[in-house]
């Protein structure tokens, strides 16, 4: 009985495995079938159109070194207008934005006190001046009394020392009748240049003290931009170079030139101060933003416009097209700088790709790398037409 058991457990195993097999035969055979007669696959994936005006050249170009700089406009002439003596402020002529000219009468005032004081002294003076008078003939008489033997020599000299100080009392009181008329004359306040107000700090009928502000006049016929510079930059600045600056509100860039360089680095900043005067200050004001480039000198070398050179990865790279693919070159990035005068477009040097390069410009955009693309001169029909 165990013994017929145990053959039927062999041959069912038997039957089981040969269906496992022949089951295991039919799905290879068909899946080899399927092989067989399934149309053949390709690798040719379309490729995306790009137009060749995202497509630039890597040539050689004439780069002109700049530095960046930046700062605020200033008026080269300025002139704060502050009372010269204290008194009520009878007039103040002009308010912001009036124009005045050099040597123009801005300011008045009250002038009573000063007329009295000058009348004082010169009234002191022409005391004094009598009293040199009286020494005078007094010092005479007595120099002729000695000749002739009458008074002795202690007389003249004690006359001629009365003389002396009454010159010296003249001198002084002229002196002080001097200070009264000047003290009288800066009653009257007058523009020392051309330009315009750009502050006015009192209103007639105040009284004013010494050195009080009363107007602030800019002159906007020359301005130059005070650059901040690190030192390490400002060692190949010089002046005479120039720099094509963008200001705010004005489209139209503007030419300015290295017209002094402090000789000291500021103690705070560590920094040091460029002065660029403007070429055009046609429709500027005092205290406008301005940044621009500033030429240190120039080389030919391989350079592409900086936007160009994408900065998504750790390292700058460029996307060229290379045998109709996307290839993402890293680049080593030099000096940058302008290669047209009256460009403002910043171009960089590269290094790591050749010249004649075929570089995808930034309005093309992200690039998957190893992607096809066909270069076009214009959109194709099929992608222009519509539905």
């Amino acid at each position: 009985m165990k013994l017929r058991s145990k053959i039927t457990w062999i041959l069912l195993s038997a039957i089981v495995i040969a269906a496992v097999g022949y089951w295991q035969m039919r799905k290879n055979s068909a899946t080899a079938q399927a092989v067989a007669t399934a149309p053949a696959a390709t690798n040719d994936t379309p490729a995306s159109e790009l137009l060749t005006s995202n497509v630039t050249t890597l040539e050689l170009q004439t780069l002109r070194h700049t530095l960046p700089v930046s700062g605020n406009l200033k008026a080269l002439n300025t002139v704060t207008i502050k009372a010269r003596v204290s008194g009520e402020l009878l007039m103040l002529n002009g308010r912001e934005g009036d124009s005045v000219k050099a040597g123009q009468t801005i300011a008045k005032i009250d002038p009573a006190e000063f007329q009295r004081k000058l009348r004082q002294a010169e009234q002191q003076a022409d005391a004094a001046k009598s009293q040199i008078d009286i020494a005078q003939r007094q010092f005479d008489n007595n120099k002729a009394l000695v000749d002739q033997g009458f008074i002795s020599k202690t007389a003249l000299e004690a006359s001629e020392a009365t003389l002396l100080g009454a010159k010296a009392t003249f001198n002084a009181a002229s002196a002080g009748a001097d200070v009264a008329r000047k003290s009288l004359d800066d009653t009257v306040l007058i523009s020392p240049i051309n330009g315009q107000i750009a502050a006015r700090l009192a209103q007639p009928g105040e009284r004013v003290s010494i050195d009080q502000k009363l107007l602030d006049i800019v002159d906007l016929s020359s301005l130059e931009l005070e650059a901040t510079l690190s030192p390490a930059d400002s060692i190949e600045v010089r002046v005479g170079q120039t720099a094509l600056l963008t200001l705010e509100g004005n489209d139209v860039p503007v030419y300015a030139v290295v017209q002094r360089i402090n000789p000291n680095v500021q103690a705070n900043s560590r920094s040091v101060l460029v002065y660029l005067r403007l070429q055009n200050v046609q429709g500027l004001r005092q205290g406008l933003y301005g940044q621009g480039q500033l030429e240190l000198g120039r080389q030919q070398v391989l350079a592409l416009p900086l936007e160009m050179v994408r900065t998504d990865k750790p390292q700058p790279y460029v996307q060229l097209l290379v045998n109709g693919q996307v290839v993402h070159q890293i680049v080593s990035l030099g000096r940058r700088g302008n290669i047209g005068k009256d460009d403002a477009t910043v171009w960089v040097e590269v290094k790591g790709i050749d010249n004649g390069a075929q570089v995808l410009s930034s309005r093309a955009g992200l690039m998957r790398e190893g992607l096809r693309l066909n270069i076009v001169s214009a959109p194709s029909p099929a992608a222009t037409a519509k539905p």
